[in-house]
């Protein structure tokens, strides 16, 4: 079999799935859970084969016109480059992890045949966005994976947030995609195809009229379906869906899919200077503002939300800088360590009842109940802050040492300010990173108080895909080597000057947070201790109680406790993050009120313009409509009541209209006359 024909397979499998889940779900219930991961194991075995029969070698380039249509043809064809292979081999083992720890955690959820044909719908998608060279295929996936994102994330719907969160989702990356689809024709109207190859080669013949207007067309949809500033809004917001559709928008689907758009067509973003600098300093915004909300966040999960937006951050950056290979080695880093992080979320919130990190802290021994959740968690979370040797540490340097290479002047095309606003703004997110990433382990791991409930050993599906991902997560900076092949031939190796920078700040950041960690545990200690025994009667009394049933399946953001256990709410909370923030922290948890500043300068607009159409439609419009059925009606009235019967009465009618008339015919004889 062909390599081209393997690649075929790769995306059409999970959409079979899917139409076969959707078929079949509620018919042969049996065959749910094999339909959701076998499709989708298959695609990643063959996107592993794909990758390693090219190896980083030629790239691949077929493609079949699918009808006429003028002057710019539609093809469906592949492009098979390294950065592909790759990218497809993430998003098929990522889905294949999701697809089977959700088997688990989803088992009592009635809509889990929607749920498993949506994911894998979703998996397909973005398989086809990585795998085509066509541009009006790709955004077919493009817009799939948006659809998708509107029915996984509002799972929940009898919750108002799952709800909201959905439209707003939806809404957000829809307002992103009109510029992008825009750019889309601008830019195959410039080049004559939409084929990607085609594309790339006349703008390296320079035949693109209005480079920068395209860029920056283009850009904007990257904001929104990668989720970087201001368009950033809704993944936070996005965490009141299932975990497992968190670990894999934020992992390999979705939001990585703006980040891969940009690479596969960076020479697009160089023709113009003008849109590196842009997006540099929306990269870099996007890497500090979201690590200091990262570090005001209570919900774990919205911690991790706001970690991948800027993470996403440095991706960003390192395409400014005009360096693609960085850029998705860290993708491909952090698809790893960001889907460990979030599945392992899911079984700490099952097993602590709550997502909150102040709850957590307030109960003891909640690492000695999941212990595989502990150390995969930690191992994940060093990813996340750049602590070598883990794959984060090695990924990251690549972003930093690009953006030193720009800052220096010796980039070919991206201008040394870009440069400087990445590497800057990443050195202080790498402390930044390191603070919240030690923050929520010493929250969720370390907490002080009541014993943590125990609800048993959690299932294997759940379990076993966690050390599956860690591996990734400790040993893929390794390949770092042996990748730049498939990465344009660069290095990715790590320089000197940029390890200082970045594990210098990393660990100035892990140590500070836990300094104020401990100074605060110290402080609490007796008040800690009293409120402790206060509750030893109720934990005991919670431990001998049967379970109560959730209000959502277990795991969810929504549910309820898995028990009657409640941790004592009188515990004081250590929380290095308020110390390290001081005044900032009230506004960083909000999300620094961007959310408030689009309701005034959006929502509202948008309300008072509707009402007032709904105004004219009633008031204005109505009354016409009203006006010109009022007036036949009226003229009916009065015909009905000329019809009386009497035929004397209508005798006289006609005798005195003859008469009017014959006035009317003497008078206007004698007017034409006497002129």
């Amino acid at each position: 079999m062909t390599t081209t024909t393997l690649a075929v397979l790769v995306p059409l499998l999970p959409f079979l799935g899917a139409l076969a889940g959707l078929l079949c779900g509620r018919r042969a219930p049996g065959f749910v859970r094999p339909l959701a991961v076998l499709p989708t194991l298959g695609a990643a075995v063959l996107a592993v084969l794909v990758a390693l029969r090219h190896s980083g070698g030629q790239d691949i380039d077929t493609a079949t016109e699918l009808t006429p249509t003028g002057s710019v043809p539609i093809e469906l064809s592949l492009h098979l480059d390294g950065f592909a292979v790759l990218v497809a081999v993430l998003v098929g083992v990522v889905a294949t992890c999701v697809q089977l720890y959700s088997t688990a955690y989803l088992r009592e959820d009635p809509r889990y045949p929607s749920y498993a044909a949506l994911v894998s719908l979703f998996t397909s998608a973005m398989l086809l966005v990585v795998y085509s060279g066509d541009l009006m295929v790709l955004l077919v996936g493009w817009e799939i994976m948006g659809i998708c994102s509107y029915f996984l994330v509002g799972h929940y719907w009898e919750t108002e947030a799952a709800r909201s969160a959905s439209l707003k989702a939806f809404l957000v990356t829809k307002l992103g995609d009109v510029p992008f689809l825009i750019g889309l024709f601008a830019l195959a109207t410039d080049a004559g195809s939409f084929r990607i190859t085609k594309i790339l080669d006349t703008v390296a013949a320079g035949g693109l009229d209005h480079p920068t207007l395209i860029a920056l067309l283009l850009l904007a949809g990257v904001a929104g379906k990668s989720a970087q500033f201001p368009l950033h809004t809704w993944l936070p917001d996005a965490m009141a869906g299932p975990t497992p559709v968190s670990a894999l928008i934020h992992a390999a689907t979705m939001v990585a899919a703006g980040v891969y758009f940009i690479a596969r067509l960076l020479p697009v973003f160089a023709a113009s200077r003008a849109a590196l600098v842009v997006m540099a300093v929306m990269a870099a915004v996007t890497m500090i503002g979201s690590a200091l909300a990262a570090l005001a966040q209570d919900d774990i999960k919205r911690v991790l939300a706001y970690s991948t937006i800027g993470q996403l951050g440095y991706m960003t950056g390192a395409l400014a800088v005009g360096d693609r290979g960085a850029a998705v080695f860290h993708l491909l880093s952090h698809g790893a360590f960001k889907a460990l992080l979030f599945l392992g979320a899911g079984v700490i919130i099952h097993a602590a009842g709550t997502n909150s990190l102040a709850a957590m802290t307030r109960m003891d021994g909640l690492a000695k109940r999941i212990p595989d959740v502990f150390w995969t968690m930690t191992i994940a979370l060093l990813a996340l802050a750049a602590v070598p040797p883990f794959a984060g540490f090695f990924s990251k340097e690549a972003v930093l040492v690009a953006a030193e290479h720009t800052a220096t002047g010796h980039a070919e095309f991206a201008p040394a300010a870009a440069g400087w606003f990445v590497l800057v703004a990443g050195v202080l997110t790498a402390l930044l990173t390191a603070a919240y990433a030690t923050r929520l382990w010493l929250m969720a791991f370390r907490g002080r108080g009541a014993a943590a409930p125990d609800h048993g050993r959690q299932p294997l599906a759940m379990t076993g895909v966690l050390w599956l991902l860690a591996v990734p997560s400790v040993a893929f900076g390794l390949a770092a080597g042996p990748l730049a092949d498939w990465f344009d031939g660069k290095e990715l190796a790590p320089t000197l000057t940029t390890s200082l920078l970045g594990t210098g700040a990393s660990l100035l950041g892990a140590m500070l947070t836990y300094a104020l960690w401990q100074r605060a545990t110290a402080k609490a200690a007796p008040a800690s201790v009293t409120a402790t025994a206060a509750s030893e009667a109720a934990v005991t009394s919670a431990a001998q109680a049967p379970e109560v049933e959730e209000i959502a399946p277990a795991g969810a953001a929504s549910a309820v406790p898995v028990s009657g256990y409640t941790p004592a709410a009188d515990t004081p909370v250590a929380d290095p993050g308020k110390v390290l923030l001081g005044p900032l922290h009230r506004h960083a948890a909000d999300g620094f009120h961007l959310d408030a500043v689009y309701d005034r300068l959006f929502v509202r607009p948008v309300q008072a313009a509707a009402g007032l159409v709904r105004f004219l439609d009633r008031e204005v419009v109505d009354t016409y409509v009203r006006g010109a059925g009022a007036a036949p009606r009226l003229l009916g009235t009065l015909v009905r009541r000329a019809q009386t019967g009497n035929v004397q009465s209508y005798l006289s009618a006609l005798l005195a209209g003859a008469v009017v008339l014959a006035i009317a015919t003497a008078v206007l004889a004698n007017v034409n006359a006497g002129s």
